[in-house]
């Protein structure tokens, strides 16, 4: 069943697919709207007692639902100035050193920094050495994305792909998965160097957005497009750490790359299919690192 369900993936109409849901998902479709999402809260057992608004009634579109925002104070954030937090609600696909430029993503797979972020050489460079962690989404799981240290932005790459689901099952089958899919990479300077935050599409994954530009995907054509932004002065963007930097509308996968030494290790119990929590300590900040910035 599983190479079915691989072999499947291959001749579906990803794209079409994943538009045709977008369009379903925004539509503002009243009673019709609100059976969907009971369904789907019913379905992957949501928590509704930790969203902002609890009840289905409350959201007019399907994204709205998705993208709830959580009651203040469920996820408190570690504030320890040495501590990189979790930036979302998920599980840990992979994580590790970023080996002669490639990505471990399962047993047989692994991939090369310089694909996942759109062939931008001078940027995969800045992670030669260092370590990087997928985290995937569930589709109970919540769908914003938070920054896990303070960042200034200073780039962003939209990298046109396929819309391969970014399950465990497909992880394990699809070769170079994550850098094969549709996907946004933020780049932001940080106190320990550069982190590369990859917001990665999949199937029916209507769109992503980030909080500078609104929704990202899908623009028309299929080139990758690459936007520069100021670190400095008046209209530098700088986003703390716990702030919002983006959202998924329908799950996905955010994989960050780290700078060589940049941290010294990953957190207690932070390994794969490990739960994370956006907020809780992800990683110790490496003190030569922070002395070098």
């Amino acid at each position: 069943m599983d190479k079915v369900k691989i072999a499947l993936q291959y001749l579906l109409p990803k794209h079409l697919l994943s538009r045709l849901v977008g369009k379903l998902a925004a539509a503002e479709a009243g009673a019709l709207t609100t059976a969907g999402i009971k369904w789907f809260i019913k379905r992957y057992k949501i928590d509704m007692s930790e969203a902002a608004q609890s009840q289905p009634e409350a959201y007019a579109s399907f994204n709205a639902f998705f993208t709830r925002a959580l009651k203040p104070g469920i996820r408190p954030l570690c504030l320890d100035s040495d501590i990189m937090v979790h930036p979302v609600d998920g599980a840990v696909s992979q994580l590790g050193p970023i080996e002669d430029g490639r990505i471990f993503q399962a047993k047989g797979h692994n991939y090369s920094s310089l694909a996942l972020l759109g062939d931008q050489a001078e940027d995969a460079k800045r992670f030669d050495g260092g370590d990087f962690a997928t985290i995937y989404l569930a589709p109970k799981d919540y769908h914003r994305i938070h920054m896990p240290i303070r960042g200034t932005l200073s780039k962003m790459t939209y990298v046109p792909g396929e819309l391969f689901s970014v399950n465990p099952l497909t992880a394990r089958h699809v070769p170079g998965l994550f850098a094969r899919n549709e996907r946004v990479v933020a780049i932001f300077e940080t106190e320990v160097g550069p982190l590369a935050m990859v917001l990665v599409g999949a199937t029916i994954v209507a769109s992503i957005e980030t909080v500078w530009a609104g929704t990202v995907t899908p623009p028309e054509g299929k080139r990758v497009f690459t936007w520069d932004y100021p670190t400095q002065g008046p209209e530098a963007l700088t986003l703390e750490k716990g702030a919002e930097m983006g959202r998924f509308k329908l799950g996905s996968t955010v994989v960050m790359l780290f700078a060589k030494d940049a941290l010294a290790h990953f957190a207690a119990g932070v390994e794969a299919e490990a739960v994370t929590r956006m907020g809780a300590p992800f990683a110790t900040l490496a003190p030569q690192a922070k002395q070098a910035d």
